[in-house]
């Protein structure tokens, strides 16, 4: 390509602004677009949806062909292959570890799992029956305040120990808003379990279950939901927690943000809005008629399609794999299970729904299997942030890895023009 294929020309009131054209690796070229203020425009472009805020080397995703890479690496080989530290390890550094790396980081993790034991009255002041997304944004926010001694965000050294101990105290963390809506005390971390594990042992034992067991059929499909949930690319979490680190907020506060994003049902809700529909359809014996409607557009069919895959979910493939497994491994027979089967399986072969590619996703599978394990729905979307917090730290460190500048979006405004102001006796 030629310098001059290069470059794109935008045409405004008579004269030429040159727009260079930058390619990736992967994916659609992107327009330089700063050219365009000195024409006398912004551009308009809601919800970002054609816009690349940043430049990245983390995740790349191609939602007509069905495509995500974690650092070139599809994600149904790291499922299937890799765990969930690996994963991170990989997002963070931008390789796999070798043994010794591994070994190391493991080490680590396991180190930081612990928090400070006066997080414990930071929690009671929740009322008990506070949503756990709730206790989690404030208990995250509020770490700043406990592992203040590394929070200069120029420092590599403090950026790294950081994420560490992100990823090793948000298992714990989650926990704790379980144990703390249930009345149960908080399970300590064990050294001898790994990360999985340990999330369900704090999750389910207590102080009485002097010989509690991680069923490790159950801890591999958790180490799944976490692989398949690491990163997503550029979404509303991820970009709320870059934006919020642009201004040089201190890590934690980064991570609280996009927890907060994450809340929203459009968002990290999705799999809890699965389970509330079936609730609704209430039988089996609904199940033809709701599917009539959602054909009519009456109702929506929530864990089917997606926002970005225009095709099959890649990761819905592996995690309908491991809730045939969970579900083997339990032997339950909840109604509700079975009407999400039934969903599942008329989606898989009614024309209507092949035709508009309304396939199960990620969503669908994960909120099936979280219930299975014993897991409520309002646990899920803390689930789904202990999981991204790896994806969402990359993305923090890979921003301040080089110069960055705060974001500040633009609007168009369509309000009122400038006006004199009206003393109160004198307005209408």
């Amino acid at each position: 390509m030629s310098e001059k294929d290069n470059i794109a020309t935008l045409h405004v009131n008579g004269q030429d602004y040159e727009l260079p054209i930058i390619e990736g690796t992967l994916g659609d070229p992107v327009l330089d677009i700063k050219a365009v203020p000195q024409a006398g425009f912004w551009t308009y472009d809601p919800g970002f949806m054609s816009t690349a805020s940043t430049e990245s080397k983390i995740t790349f995703i191609d939602g007509d062909k069905g495509i995500l890479l974690h650092r070139g690496y599809p994600i149904d080989q790291l499922a299937d292959k890799a765990e969930y530290l690996e994963v991170a390890y990989a997002l963070i550094h931008g390789e796999l570890p070798n043994a010794e790396q591994k070994a190391d980081f493991y080490e680590k993790v396991r180190k930081h799992s612990m928090v400070n034991d006066q997080l414990r009255r930071f929690f009671e002041g929740f009322r008990r029956d506070a949503h756990p997304m709730a206790i989690m944004v404030g208990v995250m926010g509020a770490l700043s305040a406990f592992y203040h001694n590394n929070l200069d965000v120029s420092k590599q050294d403090h950026r790294e120990i950081t994420a560490i101990r992100l990823i090793a105290k948000v298992p714990t963390i989650a926990a704790m808003c379980y144990k703390y809506s249930n009345g149960q005390p908080f399970m300590y971390p064990r050294n001898d379990l790994n990360y999985a594990e340990n999330f369900l042992y704090m999750m389910f034992a207590t102080p009485a279950d002097v010989n509690y067991k991680v069923n490790p059929i159950l801890a591999k499909a958790m180490d799944k939901i976490f692989t398949l949930h690491a990163d997503h690319e550029q979404n509303a979490s991820t970009s709320t927690v870059r934006l919020a680190g642009s201004t040089g907020a201190n890590p934690y506060a980064c991570i609280a943000a996009g927890i907060a994003a994450l809340w929203g049902p459009a968002h990290g809700g999705a799999n809890e809005a699965v389970l509330k529909m079936l609730d609704e359809i209430g039988s089996v014996d609904n199940v033809d008629e709701f599917m009539e409607k959602v054909k009519r557009k009456e109702v929506k069919l929530m864990g089917f399609g997606h926002r970005v895959y225009k095709n099959f979910d890649p990761r819905a493939k592996v995690m309908k794999e491991t809730c045939d497994e969970v579900l083997g491994e339990l032997g339950i027979k909840d109604p509700q299970l079975e009407l999400a089967m039934k969903l599942e399986q008329i989606a898989l072969n009614d024309p209507y729904f092949k035709e508009r590619n309304l396939y199960p996703n990620v969503d669908f599978y994960s909120g099936i299997i979280l219930k299975a394990i014993g897991i409520p729905t309002s646990m899920f979307t803390v689930i789904f942030a202990l999981a991204r917090t790896s994806g969402w730290i990359s993305h923090w460190l890979e921003m301040h890895s080089a110069p960055y500048k705060i974001g500040r979006p633009r609007q168009l405004y369509t309000g009122y023009t400038q006006r004199d102001f009206v003393p109160v006796e004198d307005r209408k």
